[in-house]
């Protein structure tokens, strides 16, 4: 079975060199298969083992929930049990929620991508664990695995469902290598203003407020002026921005001037050539 990749299927191929092996544990509905291979395609994994799926494998009600990562589907594998599915594995990660009873490393997902960045660098291979819809995995399942990981959620509410838990250590996963600045100031273009460029409109804002009699209780001036500089220096104004604001002032002071409170016979201000250019 196919699934129709050629209906919309995502050219989805494998990364070169080892990647993290997503393995299924006796899931339960095929829905939530194919929407953990969306998961895994979001976060660019591709590798899906299922053991013992409870209602055999292919099933065709998956692909429409892989929403387009039907390769994944096509190329997943099916073991009877734990340990076949782990054989060719150098390392083992379990999901689990409360882990009890054991002397095991522990990690959160975030250090478990790190983690697998690392080993799947050396080249070796490594699992990660997913247990059944309704109770996650088995003391007997968790025996296999090297490695526990947990994900600290709200404790008053931590359930996942299936693709959901596998989304979050995809997610991790690729923004472990992600090279996409965490932060960033959009400006479409438009370079940001240099401090001289602001510092002028400054001057010139303060020069029609003056006029304009704004800024005329002499006690105040000085701490009005300094919250007009805080507000335009506490972010990255852009050249477009500044000329936009420059706009608004001669506007301004064109309409002041037009209703007598500023004499018409003075010159027009030195920036209004460059506005007008």
């Amino acid at each position: 079975m196919t699934g129709g990749r050629g209906e919309g299927g995502a050219a989805l191929t494998p990364a070169a060199g080892e990647s993290p092996i997503v393995v299924l544990v006796r899931p339960q509905m095929a829905m939530n298969i194919g929407t953990t291979a969306r998961a895994m395609a979001n976060g660019g994994l591709f590798h899906l083992r299922l053991v013992a799926p409870r209602d055999g494998w292919p099933q065709p009600h998956a692909y429409p929930a892989a929403s387009g990562a039907d390769a994944i589907l096509d190329a997943a594998q099916v073991f009877p049990d734990v340990p076949s599915a782990v054989a060719d594995c150098h390392r083992v990660f379990g999901t689990c929620p409360r882990p009890r009873h054991a002397i095991v490393q522990l990690r959160d997902a975030r250090a478990a991508a790190t983690d697998l960045r690392e080993i799947n660098g050396r080249g070796m291979r490594a699992a990660v664990l997913f247990g059944p819809e309704r109770a996650g995995l088995e003391a007997e399942d968790l025996s296999y695995c090297d490695t526990l990981v947990r994900y600290p959620l709200n404790p008053q509410h931590a359930s996942l469902n299936l693709a959901q838990a596998v989304m979050i250590l995809a997610y991790e996963w690729w923004m472990a290598a992600e090279a996409t600045p965490p932060r960033q100031f959009l400006t479409n273009g438009t370079p940001v203003a240099t401090k001289g460029d602001l510092e002028r409109f400054l001057e010139r804002l303060v020069a029609e407020l003056d006029a304009a009699g704004f800024l005329h209780n002499p006690p105040k001036r000085p701490g009005m002026v300094r919250n007009l500089r805080h507000w335009f220096e506490r972010g990255e104004v852009t050249e477009q921005e500044l000329r936009t604001l420059h706009g608004v002032v001669t506007e301004l002071s064109r309409g002041r001037m037009q209703r007598g409170r500023f004499p018409a016979e003075d010159p027009l201000p030195p920036w209004h050539e460059e506005e007008g250019a």
